[in-house]
Formats: structure tokens, sequence, C-alpha cells
């Protein structure tokens, strides 16, 4: 049957952006030397991802050194952030088969690999010297790459949250990085008003993203981590692991967890409700903002900035109180509750997305499998990837062991000794802590996250709803999924996620 190597028109309009036009970056290394390489002359494959700019930049930037290398040529096909999923799962489950490859959110795995949309990687992945795949960290290797023992992506980011301060401003105070979201506020609000970055102009202690439909419930979880998971990551914090009750609910962990997130727009820009990511983090570089929270860009944003040797990264701050799932009840943090609570903290670090990945359409021709399998394994291989994640254009962040033990790549992009030693070390903190949350991966995650939970919380923050209604209307939403999907077959989904045995 032929196959259509074109964008079908059901899912156009899309931005494509053919990696061999774009200009390189001043900061890229030269094509690699040497005559052209033919393993895969002839061959074009096309890849869907983000056009943030960030996640498309580094594919782009380095295809044209690849088809030097392999002959092959690589088109990135950039769309955004909220129309990946769609348009990949349409292309797949028509049967248009547009894209062969795609570097997107790992959490999709579960609608993508029961129809069995992606190629199995694993015996590839454990073959493959360019990858070396064991210097891949265990957590991005064992568990984002993987679905029901398998291998279905290569990671090329690694990503969960962390604090980021301004370290200037504490150490003349005298203060310590924020353990608690108490403390983060105390922080917070002792600084909103001032300028802190010597402009004349009264700054924000808080900058946070909270803009529906831009990635902002991300945070919301990332707050209520602490409070609804305090056993390690295999308690879960999406739902009950027994019955699969949501716990993003009418509880007292999701209400205060509500109201700390829009405690902290008190202390933030005024139009903070619609800023994503991207304006937090320039008004944090810019030296506008006491704290923020963010994944591991700021670190890698800095160099050349206000912010230049002025910041401090720390674990996400915790809870001293976690939900007792049966009463739905707040209690203290003790050594049952909360075993893994340091200094009567329960710290949950949340990998949220888990980082960008790339997967191959089973249904692409072998040549074109093989070859975007062959770009990918490039882009995640140490030499590349060890540049990329110090860049903070590119959104990628370490995921690799050579990733922390090497740091002159840190050093070359810009960052002091003592920032690099800073930001890699609450990474690490975050990736060994017992307690890391993991991210929801269950067929059609994305609706109960990007749908139901994105709007809820948004309807909180503009004052429709009050913490109980939306704690409700997130339980309603899931409920009403997961009774749609077959509550028993998410359930066995879920807890398989977390590895709990049943």
């Amino acid at each position: 049957m032929s196959r259509f190597r074109m964008v079908a028109a059901a899912i156009i309009p899309i931005l494509v952006l053919t990696a061999c036009n774009v200009a390189a970056s001043p900061s890229a290394p030269a094509s690699p030397a040497g005559s052209p390489g033919t393993k895969f002359a002839g061959i074009s494959v096309n890849i869907l991802t983000f056009n943030g700019p960030q996640v498309a930049e580094p594919l782009q930037r380095r295809a044209p050194d690849w088809q030097h290398l392999t002959g092959g040529h690589v088109n990135v096909v950039a769309v955004g952030f909220q129309t990946i999923y769609d348009k990949a799962l349409l292309d797949a489950s028509t049967g248009t088969n547009s894209f062969d490859g795609y570097v997107f959110d790992p959490q999709w795995l579960g609608d993508f690999v029961g129809p069995d949309y992606l190629l199995d990687l694993t015996d590839r992945v454990t073959a493959d010297t360019q990858l070396d795949w064991q210097d891949i960290g265990p957590f991005f290797r064992d568990f984002n790459a993987t679905y029901n023992g398998k291998v279905y992506t290569i990671p090329l980011d690694g990503d969960f949250h962390m604090v980021y301060y301004r370290s200037d401003l504490l150490t003349k105070d005298g203060l310590k990085p924020p353990a608690t979201w108490d403390d983060y506020m105390a922080i917070a609000q002792k600084y909103n008003g001032q300028d802190l970055n010597g402009d004349g102009e009264p700054d924000y202690g808080s900058c946070i993203a909270k803009k529906k439909g831009a990635q902002s419930y991300w945070w919301i979880i990332s707050i209520a981590a602490g409070l609804l998971q305090g056993k390690g990551t295999n308690e879960g914090v999406f739902f009950d692991t027994a019955d699969l009750t949501p716990l993003f609910g009418d509880n007292e962990a999701m209400a205060k967890a509500l109201e700390m997130y829009a405690q902290t727009a008190t202390v933030g820009p005024p139009d903070e409700l619609n800023m994503d990511v991207g304006g937090t983090r320039g008004l944090f570089t810019t030296g506008r903002c006491a704290l923020s929270m963010d994944w591991g860009d700021i670190g890698t944003l800095t160099p050349g900035t206000y912010a230049q040797d002025k910041t401090g990264a720390t674990i996400t701050p915790g809870w001293k109180e976690v939900l007792d799932r049966s009463s739905g009840n707040l209690v203290p943090c003790d050594g049952t509750t909360c075993p893994n609570a340091v200094d009567g903290v329960n710290y949950a670090p949340f990998a949220s997305f888990g980082g960008w990945s790339g997967a191959i359409n089973a249904a692409s021709p072998k040549e074109q499998q093989d070859a975007a399998y062959d770009f990918l394994s490039y882009m995640s291989a140490p030499a590349q990837s060890g540049v990329d994640v110090t860049l903070g254009k590119t959104g990628y962040n370490p995921y690799r062991t050579s990733h922390f033990s090497n740091t002159q790549p840190w050093l070359d992009a810009g960052l002091s000794k003592a920032a690099a030693d800073n930001y890699l070390g609450a990474i690490k903190a975050s990736l060994e802590n017992k307690n890391m949350v993991l991210d929801m991966r269950i067929p059609l995650t994305k609706r109960y996250q990007q749908d139901v939970l994105d709007t809820a919380v948004s309807q909180f923050l503009a004052g429709e709803l009050d913490a109980a209604a939306a704690g409700k209307a997130i339980a309603d939403g899931w409920n009403a999924i997961s009774d749609e999907a077959g509550k028993d077959a998410q359930l066995e989904a879920y807890v398989s996620s977390l590895g709990v045995e049943r």
C-alpha cells in the first residue's frame, strides 16, 4: 500500500521547520570534518516536536551535522505544545503516518504503546555503542523510557521541578533557601515590592507560571505532591492505588495546595495568571524575582544575564503534614506517615513531564525507522547531549551520569564552578530522593491533566471556583474519564506504572 510522505490536510496548518535551512547558531559546533557519509543517503525522515523555540532548536541545529555523517535528511515539524499529542495520535491512528518519529512527552506512552503505534527499541538501545545506554540515569532509562518492561523512547532531556532563589539576597540577609512552602511564602513576602535589580522599579517576591493551556498544571502538582505522597515513589500521588480514588479531589491536602498556589500570585507580577514559563523565566533572569519554581532551564539561562552568579537552586519545598487517605484529612509527618522526611519536612520532588524523549513510528518503512533511530541516538549520545543540556536555548536538562561527572561543558557555557556545583547538586538531591513523584502515565493522561486539571485550577485562580469546588471538579472529571476507559483497566495501568505488585 502506498504511504503518504506529506503531512495530511487533517493536521495542517503546522509549522514545518526544515533543518537544513536553519541558520547555524554562533555556539553550535562546526560540522564534522571529513568526507560526507552515505549510510542513509537519499533517506528523508520527518520528526514531530514542540515549537518552543526550545526543544526543536537542538534538533534543527544538529540535523546538518548528522546529514554530513550519514547522508540522511531530517525535517523537524514543530507545533504548539497543546497540539502535539493530538497530531501525533491522529497521524498514527488514521494510518496517515506522516511522521517517522516523535520527540514528545513520555507520559503519553499509555496511549501509543497499546495500539502498537511505537517501535520497540529494547534490543537497539542495549546494543547501540553510540547511545551508551548505561550512561543514562536509572530513572530516565528504567522508568521514563520504559513501558511494560520494554523501551520505547530515547531520552533527550531530564525534567523535574526545582526552586530557584536569588542567592545574593538570601546571603546578604542571612536567610536559608526555603525548606517548606511556608518558608517560600515568608521569603517571597519579605522581598515583594523591593527593587531587586537596581533599576528603581519595585519587583516581585515570586514568579510562577499560571497561564491556562501553557503547561501550568505542572506547578499545582509540584505544590501538592508533598501533601499527598509520603511513603515513597510507589505510593503514587494522583490516585489511591487500592481503588483509583482521585487524590486530587475535595480533601484538605488539595485545598491547602490550591490556596498556596493562589497565595504565590499575591507576591508576583500583576498579570501572572496570564503568564507562561517563558514570561516568568524572563523576569527571573532580569533580576525581577526573588524566587521561582521551574524545570532545570533557569540554571542554564542565567549566564550573560543579571542573575548570573546571583542564582541558587534547591529541591522543591516540602510540607510537615501529609494526607491521611482514609479520612481525607491532613496529619502531622512522623516516622510512619513520612518515613523519608528530613528534619520533619516531607519532600516530594516531582518529575514534571520527565523529559522530552524520542520515539519511532512502528508503521514507517524500515529504512526510515533506521534513519530516525540513528538521528535520535546521535542527539542523545554523550558528546552531543553533554553540550546541549548546558545551553538554556535548548530546553534540555541533564539526564546522563556523564552530565554530572563532566563539569567542563557547564563551565564552557558560562556557569561558574560554584554555580554549576549548586545547580547539579540540587538536581541530584531531587533524583536521589526516595519520595520522588512519578508522572501519571496511563491511557488518556492528556485528558486527565491538560483538560480537566488545567481547567479546574484556572477556574480556581480566576475566582470562579473555591478550593472545595475545584477539588470536586477535578475528582468528578477524573472519575468520568476512568469510567469511560474502564476503571479496572486504568487502575491496573496506574499501579503497574508505579511498580506496585498486586
